[in-house]
C-alpha cells in the first residue's frame, strides 16, 4: 500500500508538529521526526509538546561528526582546537543547519569547551551545509554522516571526530585508510562535548494501543530489511530501538537535558515571541 509523503516545512518544523497535533483521530498519519520535537517549539515559543502526538518508535540516533575541508592542514581535533585557542575569537566560520536547532547548540557547546566564539553561519539543509564546507564557504561543519559521506569519499572533507561517548562500531573503510571506527570521540581529544539525535516515528493523538502496535511490528520488517542495515552502514547510525514506557522515559529525560541546553544558549523564545505563535495550525485536508 503505498504512502504519502507530505512536506510540511517552515517554522524549523513546527508547522508539521502542530499539524500532527491538530490531527486527532486520524491514525493514517505519522511523522518521522528528529530532536527538533524539542529544540523547535522552545526555540519558536509554539504550544507544542512531544507528549501531544503519539510516540510508536524511536528507530536510530544519528551522529554528529567535526567535519574540515579535505585540504585542511588540521588533522586531528587538537589540531583544530589549537588553532581556534589561537586566533582571535570568531575567526573561525562553523556552517549548520537553520538556527537555534542541533547545529547551532553544538556549536554553542564546541565554543564553550574551546573557549572561544565561533562565527555561526546558518544554512538550509545538511546537504547544503556539506557542500559548504567543501567549497571553502565556512571552515567547519558538525553534519551528519550521511550528509558528508559522499564528501568524504572523494577527499572533498575529513571528518576528526565523533560528538558520542564511544567509538563507532562500523570497521569497513570509507576511504582508502579510513572507517568511522577509525574516528575517536570528540571527549576523548579533549572536546568535552557529547550530542546525538533522534530519528523517530510518533503518529497522531489519540492513536490506540492496538494502533501503535501495528506501526510497531510494521517498523521492525522495515527494520529486518537489507536495505535498512545497509542505510545503517552508510551513516554510521547508532541502531538504539525504543518503544512504550522506555521510550516514552527517555523522550522525558531529554526533553529536560534540551530544554537546559536551550536556556543555557539564551535560544528559548521570549514571551513576547511566543505570544506570536498560534496554538494551533490550521489542517488542510
Amino acid at each position: 500500500q503505498p504512502i504519502v509523503v507530505v512536506n510540511r516545512p517552515g517554522n524549523s518544523g513546527v508547522d508539521g508538529l502542530m499539524d500532527m497535533k491538530a490531527s486527532r483521530g486520524n491514525p493514517h498519519k505519522l511523522v518521522i521526526t528528529l530532536s527538533n520535537l524539542f529544540t523547535s517549539p522552545l526555540a519558536t515559543g509554539a504550544d507544542f509538546s512531544w507528549r501531544d502526538i503519539t510516540p510508536v518508535q524511536m528507530l536510530a540516533l544519528d551522529q554528529f561528526v567535526l567535519w574540515v575541508q579535505g585540504t585542511s592542514p588540521y588533522r586531528t581535533p587538537q589540531d583544530l582546537t589549537a588553532a581556534l585557542r589561537g586566533r582571535p575569537p570568531g575567526s573561525f566560520s562553523l556552517g549548520g543547519t537553520g538556527s537555534k536547532q542541533e547545529d547551532q547548540l553544538i556549536s554553542v557547546l564546541l565554543e564553550t569547551g574551546v573557549g572561544t566564539r565561533i562565527n555561526y553561519q546558518a544554512l538550509k539543509g545538511g546537504g547544503e551545509v556539506a557542500k559548504a564546507l567543501a567549497d571553502r564557504e565556512v571552515d567547519i561543519t558538525v553534519n551528519n554522516p550521511i550528509e558528508a559521506e559522499s564528501l568524504w569519499r572523494s577527499g572533498s572533507v575529513r571528518p576528526l571526530c565523533v560528538f558520542d561517548g564511544h567509538a563507532l562500531e562500523y570497521p569497513a573503510k570509507v576511504t582508502a585508510s579510513q572507517s568511522w571506527a577509525d574516528l575517536p570521540t570528540c571527549m576523548s581529544a579533549g572536546i568535552p562535548v557529547q550530542y546525538l539525535m533522534m530519528r523517530a516515528v510518533f503518529t497522531t493523538p489519540g492513536a490506540t494501543p492496538e494502533q501503535v502496535a501495528y506501526y510497531n511490528q510494521l517498523l521492525d520488517k522495515v527494520r529486518a530489511q537489507p536495505e535498512w542495515k545497509d542505510f545503517m552502514v552508510r551513516g554510521a547510525f547508532k541502531p538504539t530501538v525504543m518503544t512504550g514506557s522506555a521510550f516514552v522515559d527517555w523522550l522525558d529525560k531529554t526533553e529536560r537535558f534540551r530544554a537546559v541546553l536551550m536556556r543555557e544558549a539564551k535560544f528559548k523564545a521570549t514571551p513576547a515571541l511566543a505570544a506570536t505563535i498560534p496554538a494551533s495550525a490550521p489542517v488542510r485536508r
